[in-house]
């Protein structure tokens, strides 16, 4: 029977990138589950949140920046679990997130999850405009949360209305006024008809990066027509 330490565990962590419970239990010299379980709980490990948790990989793979780790479609995470997954991801967000974004980013379903982090008091969640968004507990966190979602949803519904006729009124003035920044803009198109807003401006500049441009001394043509071509 082959030797049973946590060691043989460690060695088949650092040996393979993703391992079953049967794995565990083979280098194990056909241990039972009770004792695989034993040994796992002296060996620093993450079992995936997809596939049921069924899968095992060491304590401290490369992530992503949001502490994912992928091994052919086997999801981890830093924190361990979905659940404890979810509530970082709510928290840490600017905007707060939607469970649309959730499931994108963890490419799992969530509801249900999300729903009972609710509950137990852990996340917040608030309808803005048409969107239900998950959000801190802390008031201060959460109200700077909120605010930045309102702005994001300005910036998308003024991205649909950026039509071509801003984006040159947008340019004209850069080029006219070298330096100016996104309020500048909007200040010195006051008074045009149609009224040019600042979430038109701010999503032309995001668009086109132009903020980048508007940090040279005496952009040009050039500068700007290099943002527009595809």
């Amino acid at each position: 029977m082959a030797s049973r330490s946590a060691e043989v565990l460690r060695k088949l962590f650092e040996s393979t990138a993703v391992v079953e419970l049967a794995d565990i239990r083979a280098a194990l010299g056909g241990a039972s589950r009770a004792t695989a379980f034993r040994y796992l709980k002296q060996v620093p490990y993450r079992r995936s949140y997809s596939h049921n948790g069924r899968y095992y990989t060491r304590h401290d793979p490369i992530h992503d920046r949001l502490g994912l780790f992928s091994h052919q479609g086997i999801l981890f995470s830093c924190d361990g679990s979905l659940t404890l997954t979810l509530v970082r991801l709510v928290r840490e967000a600017e905007a707060g997130r939607t469970q649309r974004e959730l499931r994108e980013l963890l490419r799992v379903r969530v509801q249900v999850l999300l729903q009972a982090a609710v509950r137990r008091g852990a996340i917040d969640r608030e309808r803005v405009e048409k969107l239900l968004v998950y959000l801190h507990t802390d008031p201060v966190v959460r109200e700077a949360q909120l605010q930045h979602r309102r702005e994001l949803i300005a910036v998308r519904a003024a991205e649909a209305e950026l039509t071509d006729a801003v984006i040159i009124e947008v340019l004209l003035t850069l080029l006219r006024h070298p330096g100016s920044r996104a309020a500048d803009v909007v200040r010195r198109l006051h008074g045009h008809s149609p009224p040019i807003t600042m979430p038109q401006v701010r999503a032309a500049f995001e668009r086109y990066d132009l903020d980048s441009i508007g940090e040279k001394h005496h952009p040009g043509p050039a500068d700007l027509q290099s943002r527009l071509d595809p």
